[in-house]
């Protein structure tokens, strides 16, 4: 009995045991359980309540960027500079957006081919014409066709057409494979299709009423003159999602064209809708400031129409014109070839071309260079117009083994005893030379600067380049390096440069600021005027005048007669610059850029023009490509300011 009594107070024990530990197991659950829901409270309410704030004004409140209207940029076509016949370069217009909801189409193979048809089709077609139409195979002008009989060339057009509709095909095939990559997304809710689609191709997408195919309307940057002025403008891209303007002036004013974005905070119901407007929370969009250019419309269409002909004309890679004002700095028109549309400026197939050249473009100026040199000394009074020396058609340097020669000196010679006339009708290296020599080095080095080579002229443009004369600036200048500089090369400058150097020539002696922005009219309609701005007197107004009667000559009777203007003085003068071998080092043997920069009428300019032909092929000196596009262009111009005939 006691053994029994023992076993059943022992089992009692135990019993009382596990109940005693599940009940602390319980007890703790429970603990736990409460001290993660206070975690949790805390976490909610202290350490993490901004995040939920914010979840929580998503679901009931709206927060929105209001985007500004960006400014406008403006060019003038009046013959006063500062006229009020405005039109826009820039502005802004409203365009579909045309995208796909995968989920609602019917047939997505048909849907993509009637995409290919409304947007790509003729694009394609005319690419593809135009790349076969640069193909020296199927061009009649190329060397390799003009033996070709007419049976032969039949043969060759069917060959081309053949050729032709297998890269459309291709091209077909390629671009509805893409439109079918983006229709087939199941349980996507949406896939852009097309950007920028304008009223006539949207009218025919609404008639059609694709399953699936909607559009809204969208605003964005457009330039109605297209390919006029691009590099002046840049245009409006995309940097990390955000628009803002790149290169030219949308880039160098992107602040002031995009103006400041606006906010508005609105309450949301539980249905979704918007119930009520804080009017303390909400934040007018600022438009941006809009630009009013020194470019006039007509100076600028007939500067891009003419340097477009003669490029293409004279088989040069590239070519860049500036007019510009002496008086003022005012550019009037700037132009380059090729360049782009900066509607579709994704299109281009090199980005460089973005780069403006009149002003990015560092090269060696060659022969213009030298009324500069010849300035500089007549300025110190050390030659005069009259002064002579004996042109051996070469001269040697010290501290150099080669002669430097005259480029005629082939053909020519030397040219005896001439004078400095002379020197710049026939465009003698060794009458530059003679002239540095007799201001010397430092001299005219100081003039150099002087005139803005070396520095940025601090236009409105983005990717402005310095040029280099560094060869010019060091404390012992060589011979040989001043020798090369006084006909202009071993030296860089930009086109820009080159161009306000002669307006200092031009106008009396004053180097000017050159701008391309006369006002900014900001959106509360106060106008901020650019005034002219004097950088610093260069020469005296009698080397001006004597230097410009020196080009006179230049045109009447030198290497510049293709320039001149039937009843006017024209000062002008040519430049044919060897291309420098950067890898190299040298030369290139064939390569060459022509120039030629000249201002009418001579005693009291209304303009000074620059032309720039990168490597013309159909002529070696810029006498035969460069001149006659400057007398084309100036003849517009004197013509269009109804300036009265002098001679």
């Amino acid at each position: 009995m006691r053994i029994k009594f023992v076993d059943m107070v022992f089992r009692k024990e135990k019993n009382k045991t596990e109940r005693d530990n599940r009940l602390n197991i319980i007890m703790a659950i429970i603990f736990l359980f409460v001290g993660a829901i206070i975690f949790k409270l805390y976490s909610l309410q202290v350490i993490k309540y901004d995040l939920y704030v914010a979840l929580a004004s998503d679901q009931h409140q709206i927060y929105n960027e209001l985007e500004p209207e960006r400014g406008r940029i403006y060019i003038q076509d009046s013959q006063e500079l500062f006229g009020d016949k405005y039109y826009p370069l820039a502005t802004n217009k409203e365009f579909s957006l045309v995208y796909a909801v995968p989920d609602h189409i019917e047939d997505a193979q048909k849907t993509s081919e009637v995409l290919y048809e409304l947007f790509d089709q003729k694009i394609i077609e005319e690419e593809i014409e135009k790349t076969l139409e640069k193909d020296e195979y199927f061009s009649l002008d190329s060397e390799i066709n003009k033996d070709m009989s007419a049976q032969e060339w039949e043969k060759r057009k069917e060959f081309r057409e053949i050729k032709k509709q297998a890269e459309i095909e291709l091209k077909k095939k390629e671009t509805i494979e893409a439109y079918l990559e983006k229709l087939e997304k199941r349980h996507d809710p949406y896939e852009p299709i097309k950007q920028k689609v304008d009223e006539d191709i949207t009218k025919k997408l609404q008639e059609m009423n694709l399953p699936g195919i909607n559009h809204i309307m969208v605003n964005y940057r457009y330039y109605p003159e297209k390919n006029v002025g691009s590099h002046i403008l840049g245009f409006v891209g995309y940097n990390d999602d955000k628009k803002c303007g790149q290169y030219g002036l949308e880039g160098f004013f992107n602040e002031e064209l995009a103006g400041k974005f606006g906010l508005i905070k609105a309450e949301r119901s539980a249905q979704g809708e918007v119930i009520i407007i804080n009017d303390r929370e909400y934040t007018k969009p600022i438009n941006g400031s809009d630009l009013v250019l020194t470019i006039n419309r007509s100076i600028q269409f007939a500067a891009c129409r003419e340097l477009d002909e003669a490029a293409q004309k004279y088989g040069a890679k590239a070519g860049t014109v500036i007019v510009m004002e002496p008086n003022s700095g005012a550019i009037l028109a700037m132009c380059s070839w090729p360049n782009f549309d900066p509607n579709n400026y994704n299109k281009v197939e090199n980005i460089n071309i973005y780069n403006n050249p009149a002003i990015f473009d560092q090269y060696e100026p060659g022969s213009i260079f030298k009324p500069l040199t010849i300035a500089a000394a007549i300025d110190q009074e050390k030659i005069t117009p009259e002064t002579t020396y004996e042109d051996k058609g070469f001269v040697m340097i010290e501290g150099w083994n080669k002669p430097i020669k005259n480029s005629d000196y082939e053909t020519s010679g030397g040219h005896g005893v001439v004078n400095m006339v002379s020197v710049l009708e026939n465009s003698l290296n060794t009458g530059a030379i003679f002239a540095m020599q007799q201001i010397g080095e430092k001299n005219f080095a100081d003039y150099v600067m002087k005139f803005g080579l070396g520095e940025k002229t601090g236009i409105e443009l983005e990717t402005e380049g310095a040029g280099d004369i560094t060869s010019l600036k060091r404390k012992t200048i060589r011979p040989v390096e001043a020798a090369t500089a006084t006909f202009g090369q071993g030296i860089t400058a930009t086109p820009l440069q080159m161009i306000a150097a002669f307006s200092a020539i031009a106008n009396g002696g004053i180097l000017m600021k050159p701008f391309l922005v006369s006002e900014i009219i900001l959106p509360t309609g106060e106008i901020i005027k650019t005034q002219p701005k004097q950088i610093r007197r260069v020469i005296s107004e009698r080397t001006s005048l004597l230097v410009s009667g020196m080009m006179v000559n230049v045109v009447d009777g030198g290497h510049a007669i293709h320039a001149a203007v039937d009843g006017y003085y024209v000062a002008g003068k040519t430049g044919t610059a060897q291309v420098a071998d950067k890898e190299k080092g040298g030369y290139y043997e064939n390569e060459t850029i022509h120039s030629f920069v000249g201002f009418a009428p001579a005693e009291e300019p209304k303009f000074v023009v620059l032309i720039k032909l990168d490597d013309p092929k159909a002529a070696p000196f810029a006498a035969s490509t460069a001149a006659p596009l400057f007398g084309k262009l100036a003849d517009f111009i004197l013509n269009y300011y109804q300036v009265p005939k002098e001679r």
